[in-house]
């Protein structure tokens, strides 16, 4: 149950980052593949930067504070591939 999981809220987090910078369409798989990237990356800032579910009003743990620190990693990610791209 936890792959099935994991591939939905990172299928999920990957399309909401690249609808957010306004990328081209990637396709499911590597939306999926982002949003996992993105649900590593953005779950490290979020300890390092000592942001949990209460300072954005929303319950650690939950669903909602997964979706929101994977698609704030998946977007970083975007922003990195963007940069190093040019």
């Amino acid at each position: 149950m936890s792959l099935l999981y994991t591939l939905i809220i990172g299928g999920l987090a990957g399309w909401i980052a690249s609808s957010l910078m306004k990328g081209r369409g990637m396709g499911i798989l590597m939306n999926i593949i982002l949003g996992i990237i993105g649900a590593f990356v953005g779950t490290f800032l979020f300890k390092v930067l000592q942001v949990d579910g209460g300072v954005l009003g929303i319950r650690s743990g939950s669903i909602l504070m997964d979706i929101v620190s994977s698609t704030f990693g998946a977007v970083v990610v975007l922003f990195i591939a963007k940069v190093l791209a040019k």
